[in-house]
């Protein structure tokens, strides 16, 4: 017997070795590393004699590196043979992943909560909630000056824009009273505040000056672009004297080329506060580096001890995982045998190894008896396959269909002749399993419950069938096995006897036809003669009621007529003539049927579609010229039968084509009354017409014609929605001539 270590195979040496000085030096790393954590906690935390400065940090920085570098090269290690055995197709390699992943993520998780959670910690002690308003108000000091200076500007702005409105107003006294102007203008300039006030022409020539608080104060001329900027009545704020003076400039519209220049001494507070608000931010912004490094450096110390946590308990269960998983994997690998099918294998069992070993044996014992019930699987298979392919063999080889029903009356199984009967229904084959008889084939409704109700093992029954604009007619056997079951299962068995009963009532009417046409046509030549020997005779001498006698004898010479030509149609179609097959053009024959017809009917619209190329096949022309006539005849009798207020203009088509199974078709389609849907069939039995002055022979004549060229006919619905399409078809080459009639046969059986 074979077992998991043979056929796992042995380790090679290599392989060996490399485990063995991983199993030796790897507890000795990892109880290192997990050592040098803990002091460098206990030094960082200042709960040793050695102290934590710069050097001792690196340095510790520096061990732990390396120590985190070992273990790397452990956990590499281990991964690399976890690959081989990988790559190998090693039993529980997948399993031996999983474990070292769920080992992973326990270490990996609190390590990462405590990283998080230090760092949370350190941030809020180092940087608490309040600090952040600390810094909002630190940050926006010097944004606070600025628009507290620019407050001041806007305000010397307005009320510059207030006492140059005021100046235009006295422009009179300007020129006709300077000094009630002057008097005006130093009032107005006490109020405003303002410590110089001049009136200045654009050379920066003073024109006048107010008497102020600061009389005597300095006056700057402005650059010649700030009195362009004042000309466009921009205003203009301008800083003097190192940043203590502000200075507004406007013009006067009333005076041309004169400008008002007022001056005011800015907040000392303004001039002071930038400066220590910049100060400030110095501060906050070396106080914000020194804690960043602070947290930078116990961020570092808690990425190290993660790191070191993580890779030892890592390490930890690649080596608890392969020391659980060896059992483990030899169970794998005997069970991967048994799932390729090898029954024979056994487990080696260690009873150290607790309940492992038990499922070991548990396991044996399972494979024993696994192989006994597996020869028994098999020799019962064989005779079912057996059984299978014989009914598969016969069912596909029967010609009739056969369909399974359950308990339920869904439809279980369908043989290929089964299959071709669902073409044209609103069930498609391949989703009829699985659905009601009933929905599948509505025909076998009556016909089920029969079955059903009388609980006999075998009912038969006629039914008829419509698919694509064609009656079939079946005969059907429903059998069961007898059972004291409520539900029993069906076998359906629907054999098409159309064919059979057509020729049945053709040859009972070809023999009737016989026997008519044999009795009637006898006395008939001499009935005639009498009729006009009556006439001739005694023609001359009836003087009374002459005009009645004539009629009376043209009447009987007439009937005789149309009685002479009933009694030909009943010779026809009682001895067709026997087809003289030879080879001809369809396409000339199609034509010359069809020029004629559109002589002698004008009102009607004939189109063709007939190739340009000559189709060549084996017929009689004759029979096939008298045939087609027919049809087309047949057409414009059903566009004569027409609704006088039927608008459409009557049309007739005619296409004639080769198919790619090796036959000519010739169709005839109309717009007129077309053909009824129930019984449709039926129109090629003979004596059955829905014209009230046909025979009913047309039809038959023409299908006797088509089937003795091996052919057929089919009675269609024309293609542009109305009307009725016949489509004749028969081989183009013939085999020989006795085969006709079998072919045909054929050829119907195939289009059902």
């Amino acid at each position: 017997m074979g077992s998991a270590d043979t056929a796992q195979g042995k380790k090679p040496a290599v392989y060996q070795g490399e485990r063995r000085f991983l199993a030796r030096f790897g507890p000795v790393i990892v109880t290192l590393a997990v050592a040098l954590g803990i002091g460098t906690v206990l030094i960082f935390a200042d709960y040793t004699p050695i102290a934590p400065t710069t050097s001792v940090v690196l340095s510790l920085f520096l061990a732990n590196a390396i120590i985190i570098l070992l273990l790397f090269g452990l956990l590499v290690g281990e991964v690399w043979r976890l690959v081989r055995a990988y790559r190998a197709g090693a039993a529980g390699a997948g399993l031996h992943v999983r474990i070292v992943g769920l080992f992973s993520g326990i270490a990996a998780a609190p390590a990462i909560i405590i990283a998080v959670v230090g760092s949370i910690t350190l941030e809020r002690s180092l940087n608490p909630a309040f600090m952040q308003d600390v810094r909002g108000f630190v940050l926006n000091t010097a944004e606070a000056a600025r628009l507290f200076r620019e407050s001041q500007c806007r305000s010397l702005l307005q009320e510059s824009r207030l006492l140059a409105s005021d100046l235009d107003r006295i422009r009179t006294f300007y020129d006709s009273d300077r000094d009630k102007f002057r008097e005006f203008f130093n009032g107005r300039a006490r109020i405003l505040g303002f410590t110089t006030a001049v009136l200045m022409s654009r050379d920066g020539t003073v024109l006048e000056r107010a008497d102020t608080e600061n009389p005597e104060g300095r006056v700057v001329t402005p650059e010649p672009t700030d009195f362009d900027d004042a000309k466009k009545n921009e205003p203009l704020c301008l800083v003097l004297d190192e940043g203590r003076t502000f200075v507004a400039l406007r013009d006067l519209i009333s005076i041309d080329n004169t400008f008002l220049y007022v001056a005011r001494p800015v907040d000392p507070f303004a001039v002071d506060f930038p400066a220590q608000a910049a100060s400030l931010i110095a501060l906050y912004e070396a106080f914000d580096a020194h804690r960043r490094n602070i947290q930078i450096a116990f961020a570092t110390m808690y990425v190290l001890l993660a790191l070191v946590m993580l890779l030892s308990a890592t390490w930890l269960g690649l080596s608890f995982a392969s020391r659980l998983v060896s059992p483990i994997r030899r169970l794998i690998a005997a069970t991967d045998q048994v799932s390729s099918g090898n029954l024979y294998v056994q487990v080696p069992v260690h009873k150290s190894e607790g309940d492992l070993a038990h499922l070991g044996e548990t396991f044996n014992k399972m494979t024993s008896e696994l192989r006994l019930q597996q020869n028994r699987l098999i020799a019962a298979s064989n005779l079912i396959d057996e059984r299978r392919l014989f009914t598969e063999a016969v069912l596909s080889g029967v010609p009739a269909a056969v369909i399974g029903i359950d308990q339920a009356g869904l439809v279980t199984v369908l043989n290929p002749s089964a299959v071709k009967l669902l073409d044209g229904s609103e069930t498609s084959a391949e989703s009829a399993p699985g659905k009601p008889i009933e929905q599948v084939i509505p025909e076998l409704t009556t016909t089920l419950a029969e079955a059903r109700d009388k609980r006999q093992r075998l009912h038969q029954s006629q039914i008829t069938i419509l698919r694509n604009g064609r009656e079939r007619i079946f005969n059907v056997r429903v059998s069961t096995e007898p059972s004291s079951h409520v539900e029993q299962s069906f076998v359906v068995t629907l054999d098409d006897i159309t064919d059979l009963v057509s020729a049945q009532r053709t040859s009972a009417w070809a023999d009737v036809a016989r026997r008519i046409a044999h009795e009637i046509k006898n006395p008939l030549t001499p009935i005639q003669l009498s009729a006009e020997r009556l006439k001739r005779k005694y023609g001359k001498l009836i003087t009374q009621d002459r005009e009645i006698f004539d009629q009376c004898t043209d009447t009987i010479v007439r009937q005789v007529d149309d009685i002479k030509r009933m009694v030909d149609e009943f010779s026809s179609f009682a001895r067709t003539p026997k087809p003289r097959l030879e080879e001809e053009d369809v396409t000339v024959t199609a034509k010359q049927v069809l020029f004629l017809m559109k002589v002698g009917h004008p009102e009607v619209s004939f189109s063709e579609d007939i190739p340009d190329e000559p189709v060549r096949a084996k017929f009689d022309r004759r029979l096939l010229s008298q045939a087609l006539t027919n049809i087309i005849k047949n057409a414009t009798e059903g566009l004569a039968a027409r609704e006088s207020e039927d608008s459409e203009p009557a049309r007739i088509k005619v296409h004639v084509f080769e198919s790619p199974a090796g036959t000519v078709s010739i169709e005839v389609s109309d717009n007129g009354i077309g053909f009824p849907t129930e019984n449709r069939q039926r129109l090629l039995e003979p004596y059955m017409t829905t014209r009230a002055e046909g025979t009913g022979l047309g039809l038959p004549i023409v299908a006797k014609i088509l089937e003795d060229h091996g052919g057929g006919i089919e009675l269609l619905d024309a293609e542009w929605g109305r009307g009725a399409r016949v489509r004749l078809f028969f081989p183009m080459t013939q085999r020989d001539e006795t085969d006709a009639a079998a072919a045909a046969h054929f050829s119907s059986k195939e289009k059902a």
